[in-house]
């Protein structure tokens, strides 16, 4: 087990996860500002777009690069720093590191060296868009970008049609008209919203069904990252039904934390529903 107390024990180093604007730069923390003025050295998804932030805000400390490439190779030598008692900041593009952004390698080898990820509050496109959608304040699911491919992205939309809380998807504006002809043709009627330019001078927000947000995007051309949020399924799941059949046992648990069950709860509800015992089901959603 791990156990961190991030203000109260003495740490080798630390990694600080800090949120950066979505859009709208008023939108940077205080806090978020002082730490990136503090640690040692900052890494960023792409130096050339942090560096003009950097400017803006005064922040001169030194920049390098972390993205979905370079990842392997250069997780050693951040790790090499933090174990030397310096610090260090992880930033996306915009929003909050690791939602859909680089970084999960990275924090797991920190916590497996005892080395401190501590997160900071900030920007983030759906939970933003998700609160104004008219869909929320409640549990949600967080899924991110769909797969690219037609097949391997119909696959995971079948595993999402018995989520019965609102799905939030990322998707880009190349992508888009695609991406919500098939969530038509999948789930029909459904209630959706379609957020993308948010915290921006254009920002649009359109609430309407999957069809006709998939009318509008057919006629009109967007530019921007984009949020799709799709209400989940209205359908009673009848007793006895295997509406989890085709989700690997992390999914399955994730559905019922999504709905507001602690996760052993939610071990415990997948492991009566798939007939095998509860240490099965824990140990694939901690990845052990």
């Amino acid at each position: 087990m791990n156990h961190q107390q991030s203000f109260r024990q003495k740490t080798s180093g630390a990694l600080y996860l800090v949120p950066t604007p979505i859009g709208n730069l008023e939108d940077m923390t205080y806090r978020a500002v002082r730490v990136l003025q503090d640690v040692d050295k900052i890494f960023a998804e792409d130096t050339r777009h942090t560096r003009k932030l950097c400017h803006y805000f005064e922040i001169s400390t030194p920049l390098d690069s972390y993205h979905e490439h370079s990842a392997e190779g250069k997780g050693s030598s951040i790790l090499t720093l933090l174990e030397e008692g310096r610090t260090a900041a992880l930033v996306s593009d915009a929003g909050t590191p690791l939602v859909s952004d680089p970084g999960r390698e990275l924090v797991q080898q920190a916590l497996e060296q005892d080395i401190a990820v501590i997160p900071l509050p900030g920007a983030n496109a759906a939970v933003t868009a998700w609160t104004a959608s008219g869909l929320g304040g409640g549990p949600f699911y967080f899924y991110g970008f769909l797969p690219r491919k037609k097949k391997d992205r119909q696959a995971r939309l079948d595993h999402l049609s018995g989520v019965n809380v609102p799905i939030l998807f990322y998707e880009s504006p190349y992508r888009l008209k695609e991406m919500l002809s098939h969530l038509e043709e999948t789930w029909g009627n459904r209630r959706a919203v379609l957020a993308r330019e948010l915290t921006k001078q254009y920002e649009e927000i359109l609430r309407g069904t999957l069809p006709e947000i998939a009318r509008y995007v057919h006629e009109h051309t967007l530019k921007g990252e984009c949020c799709v949020i799709v209400e989940g399924t209205q359908e009673e799941t009848a007793a006895g039904d295997t509406w989890w059949e085709a989700l690997e046992p992390r999914a399955h648990v994730q559905v019922y934390v999504e709905q507001g069950m602690t996760s052993k709860e939610a071990i415990k509800a997948a492991a009566k529903d798939r007939g095998v015992p509860k240490q099965e089901v824990y140990a694939a959603y901690h990845h052990l």
